[in-house]
């Protein structure tokens, strides 16, 4: 019985293949590495996608953010004279 790992327990992706002992590929053919490559390719491309979009907010937030503070010392600084 083999057990299975982690991974494998919460892979949402169940169409892996798995190797068998004699360390053949358990699907039966060679053309698996081919929907492989295109799903991570998919996949890469969403995480550039959320990384660029999250990039921005950041930029956005911080641009913001030191607008206020420069806003504020100008405030602070404009009351003394």
């Amino acid at each position: 019985m083999e057990k299975d790992s982690w991974a494998d327990l919460w892979d949402n992706n169940q169409s892996t293949a798995k190797t068998t002992d004699d360390g053949k590929s358990g699907s039966g053919g060679g053309g698996g590495s081919g929907k492989y490559k295109e799903k991570m390719e998919a996949g890469l491309g969403k995480t550039k996608a959320a990384a660029s979009s999250g990039f921005k907010k950041v930029k956005t937030g911080t641009s913001l953010g030191l607008s206020w503070v420069k806003d504020k010392y100008t405030k602070t600084t404009s009351k003394k004279n």
